[in-house]
């Protein structure tokens, strides 16, 4: 391995110790409460070391998000890929909840907590798009062959998209124990609102 590619290899690991100290203590601290220092104190380096890979703290939680979102993508890959639109789209619904409430800190980072605003607008567009372009391909298919009620997959998206992010976040702010339900049942109650809402859809 010659001089360049080494320094090359040197940098990602760094930018990797940066992103593993900042996601531990976002999860575990919270986003608000973490600083630059803090994440310097964990990796025993200068905050200085920091800013030469990152700008601020809203960047490196972009750059959390991008991995939490690569973690849903592969979820989607795995999950959700049976050749029939409308079972595969049933499939996503499900792996998307799961993976929420198996990452419930994660998803918090993810979606819920206010997004900065003085990040750049292309961070901004790139995280997320995978996943979101595997769920618009799916609904777009299931469209095409008459399986939905929608016919703007736009609309669609935002309908799909909003019915389990609502799931999730309900059962991450504990909202749902107002249902005064054991835990144990919440994951086939949540099953069954899924598909309760999809026959909804269905043509």
């Amino acid at each position: 391995m010659g001089i360049t590619e080494r320094k090359e290899r040197e940098k990602q690991e760094m930018r990797q110790r940066i992103i593993d100290a900042a996601m531990h203590m976002f999860l575990e601290d919270g986003y608000n409460k973490t600083s630059i220092r803090n994440i310097a104190e964990a990796i025993e380096y200068s905050p200085a070391t920091i800013y030469l890979y990152y700008k601020d703290k809203d960047e490196l939680l972009y750059e959390v998000q991008r991995q939490a979102f690569d973690k849903l993508f592969d979820a989607f890959q795995r999950e959700a890929t049976d050749p029939d639109p409308w079972t595969r789209l049933t499939q996503i619904c499900k792996s998307y909840v799961r993976f929420g409430l198996a990452n419930e800190e994660l998803y918090d980072l993810m979606f819920i907590i206010r997004s900065p605003m003085n990040v750049d607008e292309k961070i901004h567009e790139t995280n997320g798009k995978d996943c979101f372009g595997y769920v618009t391909d799916c609904l777009v298919e299931c469209i095409k062959k008459g399986l939905v009620r929608f016919d703007n997959p736009h609309i669609g998206m935002l309908s799909i998209w909003s019915m389990g992010h609502g799931l999730v976040s309900l059962q991450v702010r504990c909202r749902l124990k107002v249902l005064d339900m054991a835990e144990s049942d919440v994951d086939t109650l949540l099953d069954h609102a899924i598909e309760t809402y999809l026959s909804q859809i269905k043509r």
